[in-house]
């Protein structure tokens, strides 16, 4: 069975949709993930399952729908193309907690910068599903304008190469 990530939306960021890991955990095995394991406070699974990843989304998403209240949004990613996020990383020489990866179930689209406002020097390019964003002064002090975002999850490029590393080896067993 192939590894996956799933990257879960406003999960436990600013008081709202508090759902410990625990809770997390249990949910996706009484889904039928095995090998089910989270990384961090923020919504990070790690787990296998034969399913496709769109359905395996939105099994998920369905199901913290009805633990949360209202379906957060669930972004599905493999071990390899985590590793090509990283690869892709066109802002590599920058410090990795000042970039952060946003990810989208779909190519956010051209006009996915549209309204971008960069007040404190922050940059922002779009590659396939994800919209990579340098913040110089810090994601949590920037007054960012990048309306596209609202409808991802952010990781710093840590967090990825972390998640990467964990579901690639449960890959490898």
């Amino acid at each position: 069975m192939p590894a996956y990530v799933a990257l879960i939306r406003a999960v436990n960021v600013g008081g709202t949709g508090k759902l410990p890991m625990a809770e997390l955990k249990a949910l996706a095995e009484g889904l039928g993930f095995a090998e089910v394991s989270t990384y961090i406070q923020s919504g990070n699974l790690i787990f296998r399952d034969g399913d496709d990843p769109a359905v395996i989304a939105a099994r998920l998403d369905a199901a913290l729908g009805a633990r949360l209240g209202k379906a957060p949004g669930v972004f599905v990613r493999t071990p390899a193309e985590l590793r090509a996020v990283l690869d892709g990383n066109p802002f590599a020489a920058m410090a990795p907690e000042r970039v952060l990866v946003s990810f989208f179930g779909e190519p956010p689209g051209d006009d996915a910068l549209h309204g971008f406002l960069a007040p404190d020097g922050e940059e922002a390019v779009v590659r396939g599903r994800e919209i990579y964003v340098y913040y110089p002064i810090g994601s949590g002090r920037s007054k960012i304008k990048l309306p596209a975002l609202k409808a991802g999850t952010s990781r710093n490029i840590n967090t990825v190469a972390r998640l990467a590393e964990t579901a690639g080896g449960i890959e490898g067993r």
